[in-house]
């Protein structure tokens, strides 16, 4: 019996990060009534889009937010909910103009939350999230 190497899914997301009238840098997060979790924005790469680009566009659709793209926050790999190998990779971002963005509660993300870098770890459902926060410089 043969067994075929899987393709890692491919995903990007960003760790949009704001800092309001002097207060402490924080991190958006979002909530997926599907899942029930609290997770960074991201999602699988459209067919030709580069990672950047699929970072900026997820990041757009499950926030609202314009964003700038900053540096590399780093990389994760784990297996799906349905067993497959996944890379996701980060980027710090920054909102463009308004940092409240047009968040639109719909099915695939009903909440979303500002939370101080350093207390967001613990509101991250998964291990994953918590190890890309850990990487990123809160400097904004």
């Amino acid at each position: 019996m043969q067994f075929r190497r899987r393709r890692p899914v491919q995903a990007a997301g960003g760790v949009v990060l704001r800092r309001v009238d002097g207060g402490p840098v924080e991190v958006a997060v979002i909530h997926r009534p599907a899942y029930d979790d609290w997770t960074l924005p991201k999602g699988k790469l459209n067919p030709g889009e580069t990672h950047e680009e699929a970072a900026l566009r997820e990041v757009k659709e499950e926030t609202g937010l314009d964003v700038r793209l900053g540096e590399p926050a780093g990389q994760v790999n784990y297996r799906d909910r349905k067993g497959r190998p996944k890379v996701v990779r980060y980027w710090t971002m920054q909102p463009v103009g308004s940092s409240d963005g047009q968040f639109a509660p719909n099915a695939e993300v009903d909440q979303l939350r500002w939370i101080p870098l350093a207390e967001a770890g613990p509101a991250l459902t998964y291990d994953h999230d918590r190890q890309i926060l850990g990487s990123v410089k809160a400097e904004t």
